[in-house]
Order: C-alpha cells, then sequence, then structure tokens
C-alpha cells in the first residue's frame, strides 16, 4: 500500500497540472470569444495546401531559391499594412465584417486560380505563363488574410467584456486574465487549425509520392478544392459575432437600460474617433509606392520597398505613442525592438526543404506527418509555458528561445555533413534521417508561439479607448515588417550561397538546371550563427538603455 502513495502523488500532481494549464482555459472560455477564434481557425486551416504548394513549385515551376525568397518579401508586404487598416477598423467599427467578407473573397480567388492551373492548365497557361498565375495566387491570399486578421486583432478586444450580465462592472484584474485567456485561445485557434489539416495531409496525401504524375495531380487539385473551406469559416465567425450582440442588446434593454446606455455597458463605439491623415495617409502613400516600385522592376526594389515602408512605419508609430504616458511608450519600444530583430532573423530559404526531399528522400506524407507532430506539440507546449510566459519578461522569454533554437539546429547541420549516416549504422538503422528530424521537430515546435503570447497579451490591455484596432496595429506592422526583413536577409543569403534543385523540362523531361547543394551546408550554419548573436546583443543593448519590455 505504502509503494502506491508516490504513484498517487505523483497522479495527484499530474490532475492539478492539468487543471490548472488545460482544464482552466476551457473553463475560462466565453461565448463572446467564439467570433475572433473563427477568424483565427481560418488563418489556421491555411496551411491545408502548404505542402501541396511546395511539391507543385519544386515539380511544375522553375523558380529559383532567390526568387522565392523574394517573392516570399512581397507576400509579407500587406501584413505591414495593419496599422493603416487597424486605424480604417477603428472608423467603421459598425461595418468592420466587410473586411472580412472582402478577406475572404480574394482568399477564394487566390484558391481558385490554383484550381484553374491545376485542373485546367492548358486554359489557364493561354492567358498568361503558369508562374504568373502563381505569383498573382500567392500575393492576393495574404491580403486577404491581412483583411482578416486585422479585424480579428480587433474583436479579441471587443470579447473580453467590461461588465458581467446585469451591467455590474468587472474587475480589472479579472479582465486582465480574460485578455490572456483571449490571446492564449487565438494562438490555440490558428495552432488547432494546423492540427486538423496536418491530420487531413497525412490522410490526402499517403502514398503521394509514388503515385503515377496525373493521379498525383488529381489529389494536390482536391486539396486546393477542400481549401475553399477556409473563407466560409471566418464569414461564420462575423455572422456569430453579430447574432451575439444582438443577444446582449435584447438583455441589456430587458434589464430596463436604454439603448444608448446598453451599448456603452457593450463597450460599442457611440461615435467614431477623429480621423488621424497620418496613419492614413502614411498607410496610402506606402501602398503607391510599394505598387509603383513593384510594377515597375527596378533593380533594387525590395530594399527601396523596405526602407520606405520602415520609415512610414515608425513615424507613424511616433505619432500615435505620443497618446501614451512616457514609462508606456518606453516599454513599447523596448519590447517592439527586441521582437522585431527576433522575428528578422533569415532562414535558409526553400533550397534546405529541396535537400530534404531529394536527399533524404521526404516525401509528401512524411512532411505532413512533420506538420502534425509540430501543430500538436506546438499547441500543448502552450499549455505546458502558459506561467512561464505570464511569469517571464519579453526578454528572459527571447533569450531562452535564441539559445534553445540555436541548440535544435545543430542535428539539421550535422545531417548535412552525414550525421545521420552514422547514428544509423550506429543504430542498426533506427536512427536515421527521418528519426532525427521527427525527434527535432518535437523538441523545438513547443516553443514556436511563446514569444508571441506575452506581447499581444499586453497590447490588448494597453489598448487606449476608441483605438483599439489602431494600438494592436501598431505593433503588429513593425513586428510583421521584421518578417520582410528576414525574408530579404533570406534573399541575400541565398545569393551568396546558391543553392539548386533540379529542374526539367515539363514536355521533354530533360534535365534544364542540374541539382547543387553543395553551399547548403556554409547557408545552414551562417543562419545558425546570425540567429545567436543577434538577439542576444539586442537584449543587452535594450536592458542597458532607457527603454523596457513588457
Amino acid at each position: 500500500m505504502k509503494n502506491l502513495l508516490p504513484a498517487n502523488g505523483f497522479l495527484s500532481v499530474i490532475s492539478q497540472w492539468f487543471s490548472a494549464n488545460i482544464l482552466a482555459l476551457g473553463r475560462e472560455m466565453r461565448l463572446s470569444y467564439l467570433p475572433p477564434l473563427m477568424v483565427y481557425v481560418a488563418a489556421g486551416i491555411s496551411g491545408l495546401t502548404g505542402i501541396v504548394g511546395t511539391f507543385y513549385v519544386k515539380e511544375k515551376l522553375g523558380l529559383s531559391a532567390e526568387f522565392l525568397a523574394m517573392l516570399g518579401f512581397w507576400m509579407m508586404l500587406p501584413w505591414a499594412l495593419k496599422m493603416p487598416l487597424g486605424h480604417l477598423v477603428d472608423l467603421v467599427w459598425r461595418w468592420k465584417g466587410l473586411l472580412v467578407y472582402l478577406g475572404a473573397s480574394l482568399i477564394m480567388l487566390s484558391l481558385l486560380i490554383m484550381i484553374g492551373l491545376l485542373g485546367h492548365t492548358e486554359a489557364m497557361a493561354n492567358m498568361a505563363s503558369v508562374e504568373t498565375w502563381f505569383v498573382i495566387s500567392a500575393l492576393l491570399a495574404p491580403i486577404g488574410y491581412v483583411l482578416q486578421d486585422v479585424v480579428a486583432d480587433a474583436m479579441t478586444v471587443e470579447a473580453v467584456p467590461r461588465v458581467d450580465e446585469n451591467g455590474q462592472k468587472l474587475d480589472p484584474d479579472k479582465r486582465k486574465l480574460m485578455h490572456v485567456t483571449m490571446q492564449t485561445l487565438g494562438r490555440v485557434a490558428i495552432i488547432g487549425g494546423g492540427v486538423l489539416v496536418s491530420i487531413a495531409n497525412v490522410f490526402l496525401l499517403r502514398d503521394a509520392g509514388t503515385l503515377p504524375e496525373a493521379e498525383k495531380e488529381a489529389v494536390y487539385l482536391f486539396v486546393y478544392q477542400l481549401a475553399l473551406i477556409i473563407p466560409l469559416v471566418s464569414i461564420f465567425g462575423v455572422v456569430f459575432a453579430s447574432w451575439l450582440q444582438r443577444r446582449d442588446m435584447k438583455r441589456f434593454l430587458a434589464q430596463g437600460h436604454s439603448r444608448q446606455e446598453a451599448g456603452v455597458l457593450m463597450g460599442l463605439h457611440s461615435e467614431p474617433p477623429s480621423i488621424n491623415w497620418w496613419i492614413l495617409g502614411g498607410g496610402l502613400v506606402f501602398t503607391i509606392l510599394s505598387l509603383g516600385v513593384g510594377l515597375s522592376r527596378i533593380s533594387g526594389g525590395e530594399e527601396i520597398v523596405f526602407i520606405i515602408s520602415m520609415a512610414i512605419v515608425i513615424f507613424l508609430m511616433w505619432r500615435l505613442t505620443g497618446e501614451l504616458e512616457p514609462d508606456a511608450r518606453n516599454v513599447l519600444v523596448g519590447t517592439a525592438v527586441m521582437i522585431f530583430v527576433f522575428r528578422a532573423i533569415p532562414g535558409p530559404g526553400a533550397g534546405s526543404t529541396w535537400w530534404m526531399i531529394d536527399t533524404l528522400g521526404f516525401d509528401q506524407q512524411f512532411l505532413a506527418v512533420l506538420s502534425l507532430v509540430g501543430a500538436v506539440l506546438t499547441l500543448f507546449g502552450m499549455f505546458i509555458f502558459r506561467r512561464f510566459m505570464a511569469e517571464r519578461s519579453i526578454a528572459y522569454i527571447i533569450g531562452f528561445l535564441t539559445v534553445v533554437g540555436t541548440f535544435l539546429s545543430a542535428p539539421i547541420i550535422g545531417m548535412y555533413f552525414g550525421l545521420h549516416e552514422w547514428t544509423a549504422s550506429v543504430t542498426g538503422g533506427v536512427v536515421d534521417a527521418r528519426f532525427i528530424v521527427l525527434i527535432d521537430t518535437a523538441l523545438e515546435s513547443p516553443l514556436g508561439q511563446i514569444a508571441m503570447i506575452p506581447m499581444l497579451a499586453w497590447i490588448a490591455n494597453s489598448a487606449p479607448e476608441k483605438l483599439k484596432a489602431t494600438f494592436f496595429a501598431v505593433m503588429a506592422s513593425f513586428t510583421n515588417l521584421a518578417l520582410s526583413a528576414s525574408q530579404l536577409g533570406t534573399k541575400y543569403l541565398n545569393q551568396f550561397y546558391e543553392v539548386k534543385r533540379e529542374v526539367k523540362d515539363i514536355a521533354s523531361g530533360q534535365v534544364t538546371i542540374p541539382a547543387d547543394y553543395s553551399e547548403l551546408g556554409h547557408l545552414l550554419i551562417t543562419v545558425t550563427i546570425i540567429g545567436f548573436v543577434l538577439p542576444l546583443i539586442t537584449i543587452l543593448i535594450v536592458k542597458h538603455s532607457r527603454f523596457r519590455n513588457a
């Protein structure tokens, strides 16, 4: 009987942890959280076409790793427009659902183009080249997701009530906890959507690598057709939000409140904020200049657009942060700089995935399994590190992620130099390339969202009244520009270390460009060194300046 006590004690600890970190989140769930969560779920399931898109580019298009990195820059650029779009949401608060409908339309159009390329290739090619259609599709989708995301961010602030069901004002500490719960659930929704599509990909892409070409294309086509559900999910979220608002209005009216009083209790805008022409004008100038530079195809276009957009966003941030207290402003700047540098670290680009497919033999289904493992463990990691995220500063969290991320990048570098061949020979083939990548993904994935949740919760809790979406979008625009900087860095590294996959002529089947992964090892090492050094230096600089972090 005594031997059972330690086991019972251990089970009790596990039970308490499960209740405090997972069941508690479920208990704190409110119906008002559901509308923005539906929009976030739509963003999560957008990854349904990710693996198919990777193989489509590799097998059908002759685009280089450098070009794909450049395309990635333009795909990230719409996210820098979150600040003027956020202010637009504040101005048209009552009609913000229309932006979700517009975003859903653009996403649907992007998917229909890919469906056309896979199902009616010749007809599409007669109007424009396949590469041109692919680029148009790739650029339309992020614009749609940005429009939806900026509304969802504002809806997360609106979803946290000011009063209880009887109209009594809620305690500030309770509202702060609600904001943390809302932001955590938002990440759960995005990653949960990723889990769903990863499971779907494992099933849909089974044995895809061994199928005849026609059957493989049919599988790809079906995946894109299935993805048409994505815009419908976000539209449902907006429709449900309208129903909840009408329900709450009826309840407060039944309690004897006037319609105006009910609107105040629900946190509805009685009148829009004054138009900030600096923000709207800056956004318009940014859009015109970006389109002009992009369409002119001048040399160094990405760099010109990045510098201009960075200058505009920093200027608009300076204008907006004038409404904050000096301490809050210093926290905003210090936090933004650290998050920016952390997210701006360049990656190896598409060449790394091509190498895994060609050299290590990773097929569609194995990449789908990796995606599933990563999504599930990322979701699990958010619960494991929930207390860690709440109690630690963002500087501590970024430093922790930097050190761990550097350590976990070592196995991939090792495999380039034959680590998997040695481990397979020692273990009788058990610890091969797939085993190493699976374990590495399992260890790295839980860390994926740790840096973002405390930052988002702090923004939501600090947002000034009538500028909820604008303030939320300020940080988003700046930190999303970091992803554009990351793509630029990836492009430069791929120019210096040239990685080529095998490209065949579709008509003749002749190899036009032979595969060359000889410089990939140096690329991987360089990316790892940059990813370790820059964030730690930035943390030290911020810590010894007048700026602070959340």
